[in-house]
């Protein structure tokens, strides 16, 4: 009888780790960025048949970056459960914290099975502050949540970026974000830097209103927060 081949589990974790990063590292990016009236969300996307960019309940939305097929997967669920939540007690029981918890423990119950593929991609769960809450509720405040592939997530500030080039975009994020910023600007700021690091790259890949897709979460907007910009509506903004 032979041996059974034996891999430690640390190795096992780190052949999945690479193997996701491989793939996240060749998809396009998503940016979240905190302007004056809420939440702006831009991906690089030329797609006009699958989004990247989506709505889940009243004040959320969901971003990914990666494989496409299990992102609408996790969309799908996301839209089932909150739904189920919101009608059996409260729809302000339906927060950006209670979803990442419900994807961090599907992600990483995925990512922790030895016998099953990690899922190649990233999360970006949004929530926009609403101005009727309380003057001290945390209601008031947005909320960005980054998750990772092996489910673990961390509460981000003022903006997020996930796909292959993050930490490059992260940083020029850094030097030129400001607070309250318009919309215009703000998409302004977000086109200008997915221009610097397309510059660098070797498939030259052109940002236009047509290969980007904005969408955004607004504040002042009724009980449906989520709203998707059409071509028309970015050029007119980036002009």
């Amino acid at each position: 009888m032979s041996t059974p081949y034996y891999v430690s589990p640390e190795q096992i974790r780190q052949d999945k780790e690479d193997f996701v990063r491989r793939g996240i590292a060749q998809a396009k990016e998503v940016v979240v960025l905190e302007y004056q009236d809420g939440l702006l969300m831009v991906a690089e996307n030329p797609r006009k048949t699958t989004f990247k960019i989506s709505e889940i309940y009243d004040r959320i939305a969901l971003a990914a970056a990666g494989r496409i097929a299990e992102y609408e997967i996790l969309r799908v669920a996301g839209i089932r459960e909150s739904e189920v939540k919101g009608f059996r007690y409260y729809r302000e029981d339906v927060t950006a914290k209670w979803l990442t918890n419900l994807y961090s423990q599907h992600m990483g119950a995925v990512a922790q099975a030895w016998d099953a593929k990690p899922l190649e991609i990233e999360l970006l769960v949004c929530e926009v502050g609403t101005t009727d809450a309380p003057a001290n509720s945390e209601l008031r405040n947005n909320q960005i949540y980054h998750i990772a592939f092996d489910g673990i997530y961390s509460e981000e500030e003022k903006y997020a970026v996930i796909g292959g080039r993050a930490t490059a975009i992260t940083g020029i994020l850094e030097q030129r974000y400001t607070d309250g910023l318009e919309m215009a600007a703000a998409l302004q700021l977000i086109t200008d830097t997915f221009r610097t690091v397309e510059s660098d790259a070797e498939d030259n890949y052109q940002i236009t209103p047509e290969t980007i897709e904005v969408a955004c979460l607004e504040k002042t907007a009724d009980r449906r927060k989520f709203r998707r910009l059409s071509a028309d509506e970015v050029t007119t903004l980036l002009s």
